[in-house]
């Protein structure tokens, strides 16, 4: 029997109007949201800066930062007040006071992972957060393939710390989004498959209802 898995629709964009555009859609049928925010460093392709982001006060909103230095974000970060703020592993700073920071905010705090990154060696980190996203995609970019290697990450994150929310970004679409909810993942985290659909509401029932699915994989 596989966890209850959460399909998340992930906003990326550098556009205000696009930006807002994407919330009214996605404000129909679903109300948690994975944001994510560039600085322009870490990643190469510019997004919204986050100054400009916002969200509807109903919504579960994950914060993804992809920053070098999340630290020099963090005031904003605060105002905003996200549900989870997910900060990457390989940033270029100390993560411990942002974390402790975010927490003390009652702020939930997760640990991203890049392909390249071994979960074993992020350990401590891992220790201290409450949601690990296992990262297969392309920095600050959508639509790219998913790489499904990353898929071994999942049972070594579980046996550190088995009570921890884990989930997946890259790639995530009707090809292969049962084979990812039967992986023991929490959350699924979906990108261009629902940003660039003529019908998004339609493919966020559809995903939806293939990870309820059991059985051979077609």
């Amino acid at each position: 029997m596989i966890r209850q898995v959460s399909i998340v629709p992930a906003i990326l964009t550098n556009d205000k109007q696009d930006y807002r555009a994407q919330i009214e859609k996605i404000n129909t049928f679903t109300r948690r949201v994975q944001i994510d925010v560039t600085d322009g460093v870490f990643a190469p392709h510019p997004t919204l800066d986050i100054t400009n982001i916002w969200w509807p006060k109903n919504w579960q909103a994950d914060l993804h930062l992809m920053m070098a230095r999340p630290s020099e974000h963090l005031d904003i970060v605060m105002k905003l007040e996200p549900s989870l703020c997910i900060l990457h592993a390989e940033a270029s700073e100390d993560l411990t006071p942002i974390f402790n920071s975010l927490k003390n905010a009652g702020i939930r705090t997760g640990l991203a992972l890049l392909p390249s990154t071994y979960p074993g060696i992020v350990k401590p980190y891992i220790d201290m957060v409450d949601h690990v996203l296992i990262f297969a995609g392309q920095l600050g970019a959508q639509g790219a393939p998913a790489d499904l290697m990353q898929m071994e990450k999942i049972p070594l994150v579980r046996a550190m710390k088995p009570e921890l929310e884990i989930g997946w970004d890259g790639g995530a679409n009707m090809s292969n989004v049962r084979a990812l909810a039967h992986a023991d993942l929490d959350v699924i985290n979906v990108g261009s498959a629902i940003s660039t659909a003529a019908e998004p509401a339609s493919v966020f029932q559809e995903l939806v209802s293939e990870i309820d699915k059991n059985g051979v994989l077609i």
